[in-house]
């Protein structure tokens, strides 16, 4: 690439995966110094960050690097993540956001063009959803929902606003990734019926946690939003939150759907006919409530199956990966880990076709393993709301893999098979599993459409 014409034409094409295949590796030049500049716009898009204590704080570099885009806002309950991510974005961007603790009071500014999304998974489609009635678009961190209720909520507010909500399942735009999945759609491997997938770490026990004052820094009744009140523990925040029902979704919603959505992807299925889950709390006597050792098995009515191995206390790899997808078919095998790469083998095992990663993937980061790549995931998101430009990962397809690892858990919660309608992705003749089709929510805070 010689013109940053050319290299705006392949970027486009890439991301909307119409020519990722043409491409053996990642973009020459491509450096850190270098890859914010992609895509490079006069007109910068106004975004609010919600949620910048972790991951958010990760996201806002990356898009506060983005030269088409300026933050306007950062929104956090946490005075101290808060302060920390407008130093942060200040440098990089050379302008200095906003302090909006509330969300809601941001989007009432009609500059204020999108939200992006990453607080805990509870607040994911609430927070969506005000934004999109507001008239804003969004960039949505996975899950995309909390439970399957909220997802529905999200594809219908897509159709009734018309704005741009993207899932933060950013695999779908690296280049590599996307040129696998076109090789396997293909036919590299014959046709394909079997996609194992998994995710391995080695966490700690979060302890007993004991009753508290609230810290000062913490407005813990905007922090809990939509979901029912509890008293304040000192294990719970501010990454704790992902072991317990009331505001996360598991180690299977947490890692499994961005593995999960590729296999989907691979296999170009949408809703299932059949889900089981076993598994449980296993390593540690405490108050972590969602499993730490799960298999979930996602049969499909067109002869395919997907299974999800999480592991959060045992990091053993699985083919040399710590996370990643292997797709069985009738001529063979294709292997995506974690970075952007992937090998296609023959029924001797031989290697016919690779691509290699060049761009390091840190999948233990807690944060931001893969800031370089995500930025094409961004430049997406940006070109659906400038100029129409077809999302890697639209809500519609966003909600069917989440709804995929949701499944696994209200089986694994239930302890039993679960029927599924394949044209909706609905739980059949089980009035006790539907009642986890849905939650509970704090009086006022309901979402809507």
């Amino acid at each position: 690439m010689k013109n940053s014409d050319s290299r705006r034409d392949f970027i486009k094409k890439t991301v909307t995966g119409a020519a990722a295949i043409s491409f053996g590796g990642v973009l020459p030049g491509f450096s850190a110094s270098s890859y914010s500049k992609i895509l490079g716009a006069n007109e910068r898009i106004q975004v609010a960050m919600m949620g910048v204590n972790s991951r958010g704080l990760a996201l806002a570099s990356n898009f506060a690097a983005q030269k088409n885009c300026e933050i306007r806002y950062v929104c956090d309950v946490d005075k101290r993540a808060t302060e920390k991510c407008i130093g942060t974005v200040t440098k990089i961007q050379n302008s200095k956001p906003m302090d909006q603790p509330d969300f809601r009071k941001a989007l009432e500014d009609k500059q204020l063009d999108a939200l992006v999304v990453a607080a805990p998974d509870h607040w994911h489609a609430p927070a969506a959803l005000l934004a999109s009635a507001a008239g804003k678009h969004v960039y949505l961190e996975k899950p995309c929902s909390h439970n399957p209720h909220e997802g529905e909520l999200l594809v219908a507010a897509a159709k009734k606003y018309k704005n741009v909500i993207q899932m933060g399942n950013q695999r779908r735009s690296w280049p590599n990734v996307a040129a696998g999945i076109a090789e396997l759609h293909g036919g590299i491997i014959g046709r394909p019926y079997f996609a194992k997938t998994w995710y391995t770490n080695n966490r700690p026990a979060i302890g007993i946690g004991k009753a508290t004052p609230v810290p000062e820094w913490l407005n813990y009744d905007l922090w809990q939003g939509p979901a029912p009140r509890r008293e304040f523990k000192d294990n719970v925040i501010h990454y704790n939150w992902h072991w317990f029902w009331n505001w996360g979704t598991g180690e299977a919603l947490n890692n499994g759907t961005h593995m999960v959505d590729l296999a989907r992807w691979g296999l170009q299925v949408d809703y299932p006919t059949k889900v089981t889950s076993a598994g449980g709390r296993y390593r540690y006597q405490d108050d972590w409530e969602t499993p730490d050792t799960q298999n979930i098995n996602i049969e499909f009515d067109n002869k395919s199956t997907i299974s999800w191995e999480g592991r959060s206390c045992n990091n053993f790899p699985i083919e040399g990966s710590t996370v990643g997808v292997i797709f069985y078919g009738e001529n063979g095998t294709l292997f995506i880990g974690g970075g952007n790469a992937y090998k296609a083998f023959d029924l001797k095992n031989n290697i016919i076709k690779e691509a290699k990663n060049e761009i390091k993937v840190d999948t233990a980061s807690l944060t931001s393993p893969s800031q370089q790549l995500d930025a094409f995931h961004i430049q997406n998101f940006f070109g659906g709301i400038k100029s129409g430009t077809p999302l890697a990962a639209d809500i519609y397809g966003g909600h069917q893999s989440t709804l995929l690892c949701q499944l696994g858990n209200i089986a694994q919660r239930t302890g039993r098979t679960l029927n599924i309608d394949p044209k909706n992705g609905h739980i059949l003749n089980d009035k006790g599993a539907m009642k986890l089709w849905t939650r509970e929510y704090q009086k006022g805070w309901e979402p809507k459409v």
